[in-house]
């Protein structure tokens, strides 16, 4: 009995030894370094949110509001002066990138390429048409009377 007492023990010796360094490993931050920071992006209301709360409070009151929230002094006097300026226009979030294309701005561009393309076909059917009336006269063929009878007219 005694024997099945001390594997017992060893066994609940060794789960606090790995709970402790887990517990160790928990305390202990992770030493890799993120490749690159993501950017924090905050929404209107919230830049609205703590704004008001800053304007509400004394200056240790905006202190500890700042320290809270994981924020710099100079977002809320950026987000302050966003506020003067356009209230909810210049705090609501702005889409980055390319500026959508009007509609009728690409359906014009697809008129004018289809416009060229068009007027190369007609160009090259009239220079096949020059030359099917440069070999008729060579060889000597005269055309029919009812496309002489078009061409009059």
């Amino acid at each position: 009995m005694s024997h099945e007492q001390t594997t017992i023990e060893q066994q609940q010796e060794q789960k606090q030894q790995k709970q402790q360094q887990k517990d160790l490993a928990a305390r202990v931050p992770d030493p890799e370094v993120v490749p690159k920071a993501k950017r924090r992006q905050f929404t209107a209301e919230y830049k609205l949110r703590i704004v008001r709360e800053a304007d509400a409070g004394t200056p240790g009151q905006i202190g500890s509001l700042l320290r809270r929230e994981g924020l710099y002094s100079s977002y809320l006097s950026t987000w302050r002066r966003q506020r003067e300026e356009g209230q909810l226009q210049a705090l609501s979030s702005k889409k980055r990138g390319r500026k959508g294309q009007d509609p009728s701005a690409e359906e014009l561009a697809q008129l004018q390429r289809e416009n060229g393309r068009l007027r190369a076909r007609l160009e090259q059917a009239e220079i096949i048409i020059d030359i099917q009336k440069k070999l008729s006269k060579l060889l000597g063929l005269t055309m029919d009377k009812t496309e002489s009878d078009e061409n009059a007219s």
